[in-house]
Formats: C-alpha cells, structure tokens, sequence
C-alpha cells in the first residue's frame, strides 16, 4: 500500500469494515471522492464493485433513532430502538425482532450501532424506513419455513439474550425464548404436536431439574433436538451413546416414562 496519513490510513480501515472491500478498492473510492468516506462508500455501492442502499440515507435514519446524539453518537439505545421497531412494524413479542437484531447484529437487546445498522441494511438494500418494513415483513415469513435462518436467528439469541458478565443464559430467560421460537403465533416454528406437548413437557423438565442455567451447547442443540422429534416423535433417531448435552438424553428418558404412566391412565380409565 502507497504511504498515506493516519488518517487516511484509518479512513481506509473504516471502508474496509463498512464494505468487506480490498485496500486497494477503498482507497481508489476514497482518493475519487477526495477522502470523503460517505461519498466514498455511497460511490462503492453504486458501481458495479458493490451492490446495497445509500450510506448517507442510511445515516440519517440511525441518527433520527438515536437517543443520545452527544453522548453515543454511534449507538441507540432502548428508547430509540423501542421506536424504530415500532415503526418497522415488528413487535418486541415476535421472532422478527430477533431476526431484525440478528441483521443488524445488535450487541445487546434494544442496542444498535452504527456500523451493524448501516452494515445490516445495505446489505439487504434498504435506505428507507419503507424498504426496511417490506423487508421485514420478508423476514418474518421466511423465518418459520427456512431452518436456516431460523437456526440463524435463534443462535444469535443467546449471546443477545444473556446478562452482561455471565457465560450462560438465565433459565427464566431461556424458557421465555423457547416459547417464542417454539410456538407459531410469535412467528416460530411448531413444537408441540397433537400427541406430545413437547415445548411445555420440556419446560416443566428443566423446571423439576431445578431451573438450572443454560449454556451455549444445550441451548443450540435444543433446536436441533426439536428438528429431530418432529421428524420422528418416537426417538428412532436416539442411541444413549450419542453426543447430545445431558439434560437432553434424561429429557428422552422422562419422556419415554411420561408416556407410559400416560397409557397407564387411559388403561385404567
């Protein structure tokens, strides 16, 4: 690389993060728009090097949301992301919005930055609150038939989801989570079936076992735990040996045993 300033040495890493462009890309881009990084960006992805929405639209719709412009110029907070939300049209009770936080790649519940918002949106190709809420509404029909993206989502939730300082997610938090990816009016996926409760019977397990945390492993094997009983209800696919968290081999085990006092029941009735 040519010797340039710092700053234009930083200016050359800020479009590299924006875009995933090369060196070489950003700092033709940047000397073409006379080192004005927007104008350089917005050229970027109006040329046949990039593909997106305009950076300066982009721009003024994060900063419209921020709650706090002279203290986190390059964040918002609840409050603005609470509003943003609303008028996206998702709501805070629905997978969408984890899905929404998964584009963006929020870095906690109710945050946004900058770079994730601009990055997240361009690369959908949206630069208007009216393209962001087609776009949604794309998400939330996708999310229940893609698995996925719906693993996508969900695996993001938990780092999302967890309290700050901790490795593992609160069980009430993990159980709240469950009920929205696992039940199809939030806009998640069908668990329970006719024959077996299996979100609620999972619930009240991890409820007897004490309401224990959950670490990362157990919390994504849930879902493809989940993938394999809706396949087949009757564990054709377990063997003992296999490598699924604890929790979930003595779940198959008190299943297995609630469905027998269950036909005991039936029988005696």
């Amino acid at each position: 690389m040519p010797p340039y300033s710092s700053a234009q040495k930083q200016q050359i890493m800020q479009f590299v993060n924006l875009t995933q462009a090369k060196d070489t890309a950003a700092a033709k881009f940047l000397k073409a728009a006379r080192w004005n990084l927007e104008e350089a960006i917005d050229a970027y992805f109006q040329s046949p090097s990039g593909a997106g929405a305009s950076t300066s639209a982009l721009n003024k719709v994060f900063d419209s949301y921020r709650d706090s412009p002279s203290d986190n110029p390059d964040g918002i907070g609840i409050e603005g992301a609470m509003k943003f939300y609303g008028d996206i049209e998702v709501g805070l009770d629905e997978v969408a919005c984890l899905g929404i936080a998964e584009l963006l790649k929020s870095p906690s519940m109710g945050e946004f930055t900058r770079e994730g918002f601009l990055n997240g949106w361009r690369a959908a190709g949206c630069d208007s609150v009216g393209k962001m809420i087609s776009h949604a509404a794309d998400i939330r029909e996708r999310i229940p038939i893609k698995p996925d993206l719906f693993r996508r989502v969900y695996r993001f939730t938990f780092p999302l989801c967890r309290m700050q300082g901790q490795r593992n997610l609160q069980f009430e938090i993990a159980a709240e989570q469950w009920r929205l990816f696992f039940t199809p009016q939030n806009g998640g996926v069908q668990w329970n079936t006719r024959t077996t409760p299996w979100l609620d019977w999972w619930i009240e397990f991890l409820e007897e076992r004490g309401k224990r945390p959950v670490n990362k492993d157990l919390w994504e094997q849930v879902e493809v735990f989940m993938r394999k009983t809706q396949d087949d209800e009757n564990f054709g696919w377990w063997t003992a040996d296999g490598a699924w968290p604890g929790a979930l081999d003595d779940f198959v085990e008190w299943v297995q045993k609630k469905r027998g006092k269950n036909s005991e029941a039936m029988d005696v009735e």
